[in-house]
C-alpha cells in the first residue's frame, strides 16, 4: 500500500547507513517519510557517512531533500525536541515508524514509556495507538536488560527487527548485507521491495 505516512527516526546506535537505506526506499515505494534524528544520530552519520547535516530544521530539510533528490518534497523533518510536530498525537498518528538503526538508551526509554524527545513521544505514540512500530536495534553483546527491554516492546506490539544480515541469498558486497536487513524492515512494514533474493527462490 503506497501513500501512507511513515516516520523513520534514527538515533546513535552504529549502522546510520540501514537508516539512511530505508529512507531511500520507502521514499521510492511513494511513501510520505517524517524523519526524525537524535543529537546522537547526528554524531553517528557524520563518523560512518561523512554526511555533514547541520542548522536549524528548515536547513536540514534541505539537505536531507537534497541528499534524496527529493524533488517532490514527500519527505520531512523536525527536530528531536519539537513536540509540536503532528506525529507527537494520537489524533495525528504516522500510519507506521521504524527506529532503524535503534540504541539501546532509546529502546529503554520507549519500553518504560519514557518519551525524553520527539522519537521516543512517537514510538509511544504508534504504541497506543495499536500502530506498526518496527525497532532496529544494533548492538552486541546483549545483556540481561537490553532483552528484558525487547520483550517488553514486543509484548506491547513492536515487532524487533536486529540488524543481522543473512548469507543465504550469497552477498558479494556490504550493501548488499545493508539491503537484506533493510528488506526485512520493509516486509515488518508491509512495504514491497526486491532488495533481496527470497528463500528457494
Amino acid at each position: 500500500m503506497n501513500n501512507r505516512h511513515i516516520v523513520l527516526a534514527i538515533t546513535g546506535a552504529s549502522g546510520s547507513v540501514y537508516g539512511l537505506r530505508l529512507g531511500q526506499e520507502l521514499l521510492r515505494e511513494g511513501h510520505r517519510l517524517t524523519m526524525l534524528i537524535t543529537d546522537a544520530g547526528f554524531d553517528v552519520i557524520r563518523h560512518e557517512t561523512g554526511l555533514e547535516w547541520r542548522g536549524d530544521e528548515a536547513a536540514i530539510t534541505g539537505c536531507i531533500r537534497d541528499y534524496y533528490e527529493d524533488r517532490e518534497q514527500r519527505l520531512g523533518y523536525y527536530g528531536i525536541n519539537n513536540f509540536l510536530a503532528p506525529a507527537a498525537s494520537g489524533s495525528s498518528a504516522p500510519d507506521a515508524m521504524a527506529i532503524c538503526p535503534c540504541s539501546m538508551g532509546t529502546l529503554s526509554r520507549v519500553a518504560s514509556g519514557n518519551s525524553g524527545n520527539l522519537a521516543e513521544r512517537c514510538a509511544d505514540v504508534m504504541l497506543k495507538e495499536r500502530r506498526p512500530l518496527v525497532v532496529v536495534p544494533r548492538e552486541t553483546p546483549l545483556n540481561d536488560i537490553h532483552l528484558e527491554n525487547m520483550l517488553r516492546l514486543s509484548r506491547a506490539g513492536a515487532r524487533i527487527v536486529p540488524a543481522m544480515p543473512a548469507f543465504y541469498h550469497g552477498p558479494e558486497t556490504v550493501d548488499d548485507m545493508v539491503n537484506f536487513v533493510v528488506g526485512k524492515v520493509l516486509d515488518a512494514l508491509g512495504v514491497g521491495h526486491s532488495l533481496y533474493r527470497r528463500w528457494g527462490k
